[in-house]
């Protein structure tokens, strides 16, 4: 395992590329809502990227078509934009996506309710997902392990009652898009390579409602729950300094 640690103006570069990835996704919860179908929010996304002056980091990787995933309701992750797929009030999407500037990539996601009532276990379920993540990322300091990251995201989730995915974890970035270490979402503490300044994860738990199978669709792509629960998925990229975890995508 080759773990790059990524000198203080390469995590500046990867702040740029990180704060181009926010404003893509600021732009596109503008635009969530009932009636709009996936590939709407791709359009937007893609005119933002392009506005912005930097890459989609997704579309053509691994031949995946788009800039963003979009994935609904009992979809984990993966899910491809479509004209055909129009969201209703009450439906969960996450939105994950990732740019390239200047050879370093920002990847983040969220995700977000369409419309304005949201059922109670939904809402908790976005709160706990989105707690995990920043318990995590608060685990990720200097002398701690990649293990310490995802018993931190763990334990938050399933003291909640929720699910945490395994097939699906977080990763190493920097001049490309997915780089060592990986980053799962559960793990013991103490475990797995120790961080080190420099190091910069993606961190993004994926939370199910209900039991945390997975399968993938026939599109090859669309990673779903196995019992049909819904999904929610949150993501930063985080470097590791001495001064304690800096959030990239914020």
């Amino acid at each position: 395992m080759a773990i790059v640690c990524k000198s203080v103006s390469e995590i500046e570069k990867m702040r740029r590329s990180g704060r181009i990835v926010r404003q893509v996704l600021d732009s596109v919860r503008e635009a969530v809502s009932p009636g709009v179908t996936t590939m709407d929010l791709e359009r937007v996304a893609e005119r933002k990227i392009r506005e912005l002056g930097a890459k989609p980091a997704f579309k053509g990787y691994y031949d995946y078509p788009c800039v963003l995933c979009t994935s609904v309701n009992n979809e984990i992750v993966h899910g491809i934009p479509s004209d055909r797929r129009v969201l209703k009030a009450g439906d969960i999407v996450s939105i994950d996506t990732g740019v390239v500037l200047d050879g370093f990539y920002g990847d983040s996601a969220i995700t977000v309710p369409v419309g304005d009532e949201l059922a109670p276990e939904l809402k908790k379920l976005l709160e706990v997902t989105r707690e995990s993540l920043y318990q995590g990322i608060e685990a990720a300091r200097v002398g701690n392990t990649v293990g310490d990251v995802g018993a931190a995201v763990q334990r938050v989730v399933e003291s909640n009652g929720f699910s945490v995915v395994r097939e699906f974890v977080g990763h190493g970035i920097g001049t490309r898009l997915h780089e060592d270490p990986q980053v799962p979402n559960y793990g013991t503490h103490g475990s797995g390579p120790k961080l080190r300044d420099g190091m910069v994860l993606a961190i993004e738990p994926m939370v199910n409602v209900g039991g945390r199978e997975t399968r993938v669709l026939d599109d090859k792509w669309t990673a779903v729950t196995q019992d049909g629960s819904y999904s929610a998925h949150f993501e930063h990229c985080v470097a590791v300094t001495k001064n304690g975890p800096v959030i990239l995508t914020e």
